[in-house]
């Protein structure tokens, strides 16, 4: 064989190299933003476990009446078992993430209707926690302070509460919406985006 032959071979060689699809590529490209809301999930999961057990302690931190101990357990319980609720959604989603085939459309569109449907669930956790607890504090104040809530009170036009509430309700949807957006909301729409690009096709 002469050195045409090898060159003729080795440019056949480099012409027939394989082809990969468009598809194939966005779907790798999706890979990345699922990896992410994966660790993102396990982390989220980790903290709040950690922020549960710490809230357990808050009878002894800030010195609880015995009769504040009972109403504070009763709320800690409800928290508990929404927490639960979600955790449970949660986790399971988290591990049958793992058992998608990542090389189909259908997988990631799976993942991307699903994650969607958590981060609602996450945020409609969140509203009631919050909640629970301004119910709490609420009761904390009128059992332990009712001497200086009734002061309070009393140089206070309801229309004036009524504002405050109003507007503690707005700060808590903000902050909600905007911390759902920035961990986990504009990694799905990276995904959104290459189920978009493969409905395009």
């Amino acid at each position: 064989m002469n050195f045409d032959d090898l060159k003729n071979d080795w440019q056949a060689d480099q012409s027939s190299e394989p082809n990969i699809s468009k598809d194939l590529l966005e779907i790798k490209q999706a890979k990345t933003p699922i990896d992410i809301l994966r660790k993102k999930m396990k982390h989220e999961f980790n903290y709040q476990i950690v922020a549960l057990i710490l809230m357990a302690a808050f009878p002894y931190l800030f010195g609880f009446s015995p009769q504040m101990k009972l109403i504070f357990l009763a709320f800690y319980a409800i928290t508990c078992g929404f927490t639960a609720h979600y955790f449970f959604k949660f986790y399971r989603f988290y591990k049958n993430s793992y058992d998608m085939t990542m090389d189909s459309r259908k997988s990631i569109l799976w993942f991307f209707y699903e994650m969607k449907l958590n981060i609602e669930l996450y945020k409609a956790l969140t509203y009631i926690i919050a909640f629970i607890w301004m119910s709490f504090i609420t009761v904390y104040l009128l059992i332990e302070k009712t001497g200086a809530i009734n002061r309070v009170f009393a140089k206070l036009s309801p229309t004036y509460i009524l504002l405050n509430c109003f507007i503690t309700i707005v700060i808590i949807g903000v902050i909600t919406e905007l911390w759902a957006w920035y961990y986990y909301g504009k990694y799905l729409a990276r995904v959104k985006k290459v189920v978009d690009d493969l409905d395009d096709e």
